[in-house]
């Protein structure tokens, strides 16, 4: 009976650590659910600038997957989730980091995308702060949607978008290449 009760001691204690991921100062969900479809962590890893840690940042894909440009490209429901680790992070600084993440993610030709990566940053109206979460969500049939602490601040068309958006953490030329690696599986 002490046995059963040790192991069932320990399977607890095992389900309870494997339902989160600790990154840095950050615990971000193995799972989240999105237009009612379950995603699994695939990989994260901590955006880091000048040995400060800006915020956790953790992949969610339907299936495990190392191919960041296969990631992007795909049409299916994934996400992105940002928690915000440091007050240096700003609204104005998330917005330029948008902007030269969208440049970099299309080799400098943005035009088709402008209007759309205006929209896309305008739903950032209130400024950061510590402690808040960003998802950045692609819904299958919807398009590209940004949720503040869980609340849906807008959304934007296209795969096209999508694609774009999601090669700013995990394309050829990522805003970081080492939370990119991590994103990719290597955490």
């Amino acid at each position: 009976m002490k046995k059963l009760s040790l192991l069932f001691i320990l399977l607890a204690i095992v389900g309870t650590t494997q339902a989160q991921v600790k990154v840095g100062d950050a615990t971000l969900p193995n799972t989240v659910t999105f237009s009612g479809e379950d995603l699994s962590i695939n990989g994260a890893g901590l955006r880091e600038k000048f040995f400060f840690d800006i915020y956790a940042g953790g992949l969610y894909l339907k299936k495990k997957s190392a191919s960041g440009n296969t990631i992007a490209a795909a049409d299916e429901t994934m996400a992105i989730k940002l928690h915000i680790l440091s007050g240096m992070m700003s609204r104005s600084k998330m917005a330029g980091a948008l902007r030269d993440g969208f440049k970099k993610s299309t080799n400098g030709n943005t035009a088709p995308l402008d209007d759309r990566i205006n929209t896309f940053i305008g739903f950032i109206k209130d400024e950061i702060e510590e402690g808040q979460i960003y998802d950045i969500v692609y819904e299958k049939g919807k398009g590209s949607v940004i949720y503040k602490d869980g609340v849906e601040k807008g959304y934007v068309e296209g795969l096209d978008f999508k694609e774009a958006l999601f090669k700013i953490w995990i394309g050829d030329n990522p805003a970081d290449k080492g939370l990119k690696n991590e994103m990719l599986g290597a955490f």
